[in-house]
């Protein structure tokens, strides 16, 4: 059930009982999320999982601690208060985003996590003016600081230079893998195998609309295509080059950007006009791929390009040839 704003509470107006109900909640989320992190990473990135292992055990005693002081003072029940139960209290990122963020992005969650909580208490131990409360988030500051310090720790022990920088090999090659092989081949075939129907097409009728609707029809099912059989041609789970919906995305979306882009200058009425920059868009695009392939592919510019023009040339005299036929 969502909570309507109205219903939420304010930092300031939290008692001493509720104000250590809310850190024990907070403590035991932030323990689930790094266990959540942890277990992501484990089979790729095991340092790093372990650095997150490590924090989930700080989280895991500093609750109980914080438990043991709510028994002391209030008894054994503990009010359920969580973090969306209290107006401008700091969020999470859910654990699933981890598949979307970059490693280093996860490894700073640790710290983030700790700073952003170890903010807010500090604030709200200034702004109190109950003795009692500002000592205890006081405390709740000091502790936070603490958890900061021991992140750093943590990746000193786990992540020695030698091993964060195979990490990132790592993450690089997966990117590479998941990522740029399909998104880099969806964009050779859609930029090269539609220029001989859209080019043919073009100087067949002379007609820039219906040179337009051939471009969009074959770009779209190309990627459409291209898609699919990314997808569909291996699951990732020998071969570890990652998910397959991701690579079908990449594959299929780069085809059809490859394949739109000189279609659309052919929504330009004059047909010189368009085709003249279509031709420029052809240029842009073989140099992008050939820019690809030495980035991420270690391909010698020149034999990249050299590579992608010979074909893409020959692919575009084709079409203009056929069309002019």
């Amino acid at each position: 059930m969502r909570l309507l704003p109205a219903s939420k509470k304010r930092f300031a107006d939290l008692s001493d009982k509720e104000i250590i109900a809310l850190a024990i909640s907070s403590e035991e989320d932030d323990e689930r999320i790094y266990r959540g992190y942890a277990d992501y990473l484990r089979q790729e990135y095991p340092a790093s999982a372990a650095v997150f292992d490590g924090m989930a055990e700080e989280e895991t005693g500093h609750r109980q601690m914080l438990i043991d002081l709510f028994r002391s003072r209030f008894g054994e029940v503990i009010p359920l208060i969580r973090r969306e139960h209290v107006t401008g209290f700091y969020n999470r990122r859910p654990v699933w985003l981890a598949e979307a963020m970059p490693l280093e992005e996860i490894r700073s969650q640790a710290k983030i996590m700790e700073r952003d909580a170890q903010r807010f208490y500090a604030l709200a131990a200034r702004r109190s003016e109950d003795a009692s409360t500002r000592k205890l988030m006081g405390d709740l500051a000091a502790a936070e600081a603490g958890h900061v310090r021991a992140a750093g720790s943590l990746e000193q022990e786990h992540l020695d230079p030698e091993t964060r920088e195979a990490e990132d090999d790592t993450e690089r090659r997966q990117f590479i893998l998941t990522w740029v092989q399909p998104g880099l081949a969806g964009l050779m075939d859609g930029s090269v195998s539609t220029l001989a129907p859209i080019f043919a097409a073009a100087f067949a009728t002379g007609d820039t609309w219906s040179t337009f609707l051939v471009g969009l029809a074959a770009s779209v099912g190309a990627g459409i295509s291209m898609g699919f059989t990314e997808a569909a041609s291996d699951d990732g789970q020998l071969s570890g080059r990652g998910s397959p919906f991701k690579r079908g995305i990449a594959s299929g979306v780069m085809t059809t950007i490859g394949g739109l882009g000189h279609a659309l200058p052919y929504l330009i009425p004059h047909f010189w006009t368009a085709t003249i920059i279509a031709f420029v868009v052809v240029f842009c695009e073989l140099w992008a791929i050939a820019w690809i392939q030495k980035k991420y592919m270690e391909t010698p510019f020149l034999r990249a390009a050299l590579q992608v023009v010979l074909g893409g040339g020959l692919v575009l005299a084709a079409g203009i040839l056929i069309g002019g036929a």
